[in-house]
């Protein structure tokens, strides 16, 4: 188990299937966790190591109301786990322009936002580490996924200049790159298909290991970059893909 005692971390999208389960693993490894998300729900998280705030994190308000919480409330940053995102299944001929610019805005600008916030008061002790969650959409084109893909996409390369640009000043910068997972994200699309059984199966068919990820898995992978595990690893976008990728 990776220790995160003493450190402090901030999680966006806190409220879902895999935001919720990074933050419990934080806090269970010693960490405080500042938990964002624009639902409600993420107020269950609060307690005494966690900082729950409701907030649009594609907005810049949201990405300096996180990290001076962190400062403020905990005294300083180690980790941001910039999970924030949104999907939209249609294809390009489908997608409107609002969908379009708020799929980027939620899975993208909302990572540069705190990025750029955070970077600051990481430098005050010295560095820190970024995780992005990516998708294996950042690395293949999938049906009916035309603002997702290109938002994912965005992700990974922002990652990587990020890493390059922060290497020198002690931060490093990686992604995970989950395939299916079971949560709300995925379910509610099953959910509303016509055989979501069929489709389920087919999802599941995808990936050699035969199975959709638990979320906790993907947290596993998010807190192994974001620890001194992962020490030299910087630029890395980590396939949690259930061998999706490999075929």
């Amino acid at each position: 188990m990776t220790d995160f005692t003493g450190k402090v971390a901030i999680v966006t999208g806190a409220a879902g299937g895999v935001g919720s389960a990074v933050v419990r693993q934080l806090v269970e490894r010693g960490a405080s966790v500042v938990a964002t998300d624009v639902a409600p729900a993420v107020a269950a998280l609060e307690d005494e190591r966690v900082a729950s705030i409701v907030a649009d994190a594609s907005t810049a308000e949201a990405a300096a109301t996180t990290v001076a919480t962190a400062r403020d409330r905990f005294g300083r940053l180690d980790v941001l786990v910039n999970n924030a995102a949104q999907i939209v299944y249609k294809g390009v001929l489908e997608t409107t322009e609002e969908e379009w610019d708020r799929v980027l805005a939620v899975n993208v600008r909302s990572m540069f936002l705190h990025c750029r916030a955070a970077i600051p008061v990481m430098l005050e002790r010295g560095g820190g580490a970024i995780v992005n969650t990516a998708s294996i959409s950042s690395l293949i084109g999938l049906p009916g996924q035309c603002a997702y893909a290109a938002s994912k996409g965005a992700v990974a390369q922002l990652t990587r200049q990020l890493a390059v640009e922060l290497a020198p000043a002690g931060i490093r910068v990686n992604a995970v790159a989950p395939g299916a997972i079971a949560t709300r994200f995925l379910l509610d699309f099953v959910e509303s298909t016509d055989d979501p059984d069929a489709v389920a199966a087919g999802i599941r068919a995808e990936h050699p290991l035969g199975r959709f990820a638990a979320p906790d898995e993907v947290a596993r992978s998010i807190l192994f970059l974001a620890s001194d595990d992962a020490a030299f690893t910087t630029g890395t976008i980590l396939t949690a893909d259930g061998g999706f990728t490999a075929r």
